[in-house]
């Protein structure tokens, strides 16, 4: 069994997806079914929390959802956000967004560090979207992270991973889960993520921009479970020259 843990619990994919931007709301239940994602995450400060017909809440139910607190810039705002998240949808559970420049959505670093060791001190389960630097990484992993998520490249910029040896150091000094948030574009960008040791992806801009959502959806999930094979099998070493497959002796004629 490889399965996905964190804080202690048992996630039954590698795959999370995010809620907002898709066309109409069946698109995104079509979606969600073709990706099967272990969380969906929802914005708390672009919602309404109540679980009225047809609410954002109430169309998801079903599926576990990990709040997160998108448009907070400041620790008071997090704060505040996620104590509305666990008291509205009772978990703990929280994606913490800490925004630092709305242009590029770069994470406001020392904020971040003192937003994650507020809430794991009142009670919550912190994964926060990060940089791709291993020392900030660390650091979260300190203050109580239970995983973290450093970003492939800028979000909803379909750029892939813009330096997978960051990523790759991430995931050899984390103590904690690492989760590739962020930039992916399609699916051999999440299969990449896996075969550089992430646990898992979150995306959401690659499947709901896409022409056909629900086949992206689909995609996500195989190119999320292959990467994740691949890395455990381990890749070949790369050569600078060619090793043939068949022996070279004994041929006929030789």
């Amino acid at each position: 069994m490889d399965a996905l843990e964190i804080a202690g619990q048992t996630l039954p994919s590698r795959l999370f997806m995010g809620s907002g931007g898709y066309p109409n709301q069946q698109v995104l239940l079509d979606s969600l079914a073709a990706a099967a994602p272990a969380l969906v995450t929802v914005a708390i400060r672009r919602i309404s929390l109540e679980a009225y017909a047809e609410s954002l809440v109430d169309l998801l139910d079903g599926w576990r959802l990990l709040p997160n607190t998108a448009g907070c810039m400041t620790v008071k705002d997090a704060v505040l956000t996620a104590e509305l998240g666990r008291e509205a949808l009772e978990t703990s559970w929280v994606k913490l967004e800490l925004i630092g420049d709305r242009e590029t959505q770069y994470p406001d670093v020392v904020q971040l560090l003192e937003a994650t060791e507020t809430l794991v001190r009142n009670g919550f389960t912190v994964l926060p979207y990060c940089n791709d630097d291993p020392v900030t990484c660390r650091k979260l992993a300190d203050l109580g992270a239970a995983a973290v998520m450093p970003l492939g490249s800028p979000i909803g910029s379909g750029l892939g991973i813009a330096n997978p040896h960051a990523i790759e150091r991430i995931v050899a000094t984390s103590p904690v889960p690492v989760i590739l948030d962020a930039g992916i574009g399609t699916a051999s960008d999440a299969t990449l993520a896996m075969e550089l040791g992430c646990a898992g992806v979150l995306l959401n801009t690659a499947i709901a921009r896409a022409r056909d959502p629900q086949r992206m959806a689909a995609a996500m999930r195989a190119a999320t479970a292959a990467g994740r094979d691949a890395y455990l099998a381990g890749r070949i070493p790369r050569r600078a020259l060619a090793e043939p497959s068949s022996p070279q002796l004994g041929l006929i004629g030789g």
